[in-house]
């Protein structure tokens, strides 16, 4: 489930009407707030100037390369989960760190990953000892994820790597057995057991990650905490963070790392919607818009959770009502919300930290168009990024000739 702070998430439409700033865009769209990711970007970077930890982006979260130059001046990389993301960031991220991390390696694409990356983490033992000798005589850095066995997530099995019989990290009893030559492979360790979480849980599972595995942390250069951290959040006690990170560089004397994703771009997007159609279903009314959330925001069906939804919700607003996409899958609910007063067809919608998992995990089921991406620059000017027709949904299934 997801913490929004509404102070921020919709804070820069506080003068201003949905229609005086989006009414003039084709929806559904997802706009991208220039202004939001600069001050994601200035606490990321007081947070790095205070301990000297070094802050990438999880590609995963948010790959839109157009606004690396916005970020670019607060992160030290990339972080990877395969080939195509080590090159974007090689490509868009100037001259910046690449770090990959991948749950398994491809033999025949190991050889392009050593081109783009300078840091490749391992998932299991099998394959340090396959890839690692070759990446450190390319003169990478190697390294190798790690399962603390801490479980600080309540109710989302799907995001706990530390679950019983995760397919994620290396746990102690494993490390163990791999032998000395394979262990002084190792200039680094990695550790992602968090999902939007604070930095409490952080503390809890760099405890963990001590009591199995401290012995073995004082020869490294580096300790990757992975992501998850919530360090944009309002709420989000970064001085437990910045303790915790100097806990860890002072005692082992090695760089720390960071790639949350979420919070480089929390509250930084809005998805911008349109009413379709308005009716009743016995008691429940029901909004249709041209945005779907199987296709365009597939996380609020997977993890699941509601998204904010500006002028919705507000104390004594009580009309209640169910948004819905378009498609034909009779889930795709955004979910539901009260508003002042009955929807109408062709109200303006806006939804919230949609930055996030977003244009990377969005798709053309039943033939949806992709929304066009464009960005809000400081000075509320829109630019158009990108479109999407009829092509990019037929490429996908066949030659186009």
């Amino acid at each position: 489930m997801t913490i929004f702070d509404n102070r921020l998430t919709f804070c820069r439409l506080k003068d201003r009407t949905p229609e005086e700033v989006f009414g003039k865009l084709r929806t559904p769209c997802y706009v991208i707030d220039e202004a939001m990711l600069k001050y994601d970007g200035e606490i990321i970077k007081k947070i790095s100037d205070r301990t000297g930890a070094k802050f990438l982006l999880a590609q995963k979260c948010f790959s839109n390369f157009n606004l690396y130059p916005v970020l670019e001046p607060y992160l030290a990389g990339t972080e990877a989960s395969g080939l195509y993301e080590a090159r974007l960031g090689k490509e868009e991220m100037g001259n910046k760190e690449v770090h990959t991390f991948c749950g398994a390696f491809r033999e025949d694409e190991f050889d392009e990953v050593l081109e783009y990356s300078d840091h490749i983490v391992f998932n299991s033992v099998g394959q340090l000892k396959k890839f690692g000798p070759k990446t450190k005589a390319a003169g990478k850095s190697v390294g190798l994820r790690l399962n603390p066995e801490c479980s600080t997530q309540i109710g989302h099995a799907i995001y706990d790597p530390c679950s019983p019989g995760s397919r994620l990290g290396v746990t102690i009893d494993r490390f163990e057995e791999m032998g000395e030559e394979t262990i002084a492979l190792l200039d680094g360790i990695h550790f992602h057991t968090l999902c939007q979480q604070n930095s409490d849980d952080l503390a809890k599972t760099v405890a963990a990650l001590e009591d199995k595995f401290g012995k073995y942390l004082h020869n490294l250069k580096w300790i990757n905490f992975g992501g998850g951290h919530h360090v944009t959040r309002e709420d989000y006690d970064i001085e437990l963070l910045i303790k915790t990170i100097e806990h860890v560089r002072d005692t082992y004397d090695v760089q720390v790392y960071l790639e949350p994703g979420e919070g480089v771009v929390l509250n930084a997007g809005y998805m911008v919607s349109r009413v379709l159609d308005v009716f009743d279903n016995h008691d429940t009314h029901i909004a249709m818009l041209d945005c779907s959330a199987a296709c365009h925001m597939p996380d609020v069906i997977e993890c699941p959770y509601l998204p904010p939804l500006y002028q919705a919700d507000l104390p004594g607003y009580s009309y209640r009502i169910r948004l819905g996409g378009p498609t034909c899958l009779a889930g795709d609910n955004i979910g539901y919300y009260n508003f002042e007063k009955p929807l109408k067809e062709n109200d303006l919608l806006v939804f919230g930290d949609m930055a996030l998992y977003t244009t990377v995990k969005n798709n053309t089921f039943n033939g949806m168009p992709l929304p066009s991406i464009y960005v809000m620059h400081d000075d509320y000017s829109i630019e158009l990024i990108t479109e999407f027709g009829y092509n990019d949904f037929k490429y996908r299934l066949g030659k186009i000739n």
